[in-house]
């Protein structure tokens, strides 16, 4: 265990968590709803600090970031905990905490990411920002060796932690679940604001990217995407939007997510956005970057499939615009 970063001190040798908006009020001998702040003799630590659940290498594509060196492939870290209780949680058993894990160091995640020959570090699976003092101490190590960062994340977090790890972090996907407050109260346990606040902040020091998982009868109609769209364009219409096919999982029971409703998200979307993705879905649409100048193809892609096309860095071959990847 090592001590929590982000706590106060409270009566009756309670302890309050002040890494995210939950605010959890902590007594003794108990955990926060995450799971991995634990209060042991009135002192918040990081209970978990250091348990893999997961290590893999994977298509960058995955994450899912179509910006950050696109084709090529980064060292997955998957921990335990969340601070959403999602009920359509894609990967609900790292959420409950009881997948098996396997202990590891910053240096251990470091080394493997030299010896697998990745350029980035994607903290991935489930929530890394619950394992902050993990994530931070290992993207610290990892920037010292030239290794980057990526979170693939909820972003809900409260602003003063945010502002410590941002400057260890080249690229986010930040799930944007719904642009409804009252879908967050409802089926998350959370709520939207500052989700919202840590996408607008984050897009100012790094790639971000934002994937919105549509939920048949939930966060699908034309009024939803339509809001969510707009918020998207006004951090900027160059930023990434992804729009994900939803299939029944964990407590929820709805149909799956129909291709008519992915393809009519699409045409909205593209209506104000420089670049809008299709997954977890087989369709034409939605898979290749295209320049929003010239219209010549930068990334084609099929599946996890990528071949360069006219992207050169971080600009377009065939009329030399600027595109919004890292590369």
């Amino acid at each position: 265990m090592k001590e929590a970063r982000y706590w106060e001190k409270k009566e009756e040798g309670k302890t309050r968590c002040l890494l995210c908006p939950r605010l959890c009020m902590i007594k003794e001998g108990k955990t926060g709803l995450c799971g991995n702040k634990l209060n042991q003799g009135g002192v918040l630590y990081a209970s978990r600090y250091g348990e893999v659940s997961a290590l893999a290498m994977d298509p960058i594509e995955k994450k899912p970031l179509y910006h950050y060196h696109p084709g090529s492939s980064i060292l997955s870290v998957g921990t335990v905990g969340c601070n959403f209780s999602c009920d359509f949680c894609q990967n609900y058993h790292l959420w409950d905490g009881k997948v098996r894990t396997d202990g590891a160091d910053p240096k251990d995640i470091v080394a493997a990411a030299e010896r697998q020959g990745s350029g980035s570090i994607a903290y991935t699976y489930n929530e890394p920002y619950v394992n902050f003092e993990f994530v931070i101490d290992a993207a610290r190590l990892s920037r010292e060796k030239g290794i980057g960062a990526v979170l693939v994340t909820n972003g809900y977090y409260n602003p003063e932690p945010l502002e410590e790890i941002l400057p260890y972090i080249d690229a986010m996907n930040v799930d944007l679940k719904s642009i409804r407050d009252g879908f967050y109260r409802r089926l998350c346990g959370g709520g939207v604001k500052p989700v919202m606040k840590t996408i607008e902040r984050a897009a100012g020091d790094c790639l971000v990217e934002v994937t919105n998982l549509i939920v048949t009868g939930e966060n699908d109609s034309d009024e939803d995407i339509a809001e969510l769209v707009d918020f998207i364009h006004s951090v900027s219409p160059d930023l990434p939007l992804h729009f994900s096919a939803y299939r029944p999982m964990y407590k929820m029971k709805n149909p799956a997510t129909p291709a008519k409703t992915m393809l009519r998200a699409y045409e909205i979307a593209k209506a104000r956005l420089n670049y809008v993705y299709l997954g977890n879905v087989v369709l034409e649409e939605g898979s290749d970057s295209i320049c929003p100048n010239c219209g010549a193809v930068l990334v084609s892609r099929s599946g996890y499939r990528t071949k360069i096309g006219s992207l050169s860095g971080d600009s377009c071959s065939s009329c030399k615009n600027k595109v919004n990847f890292v590369n």
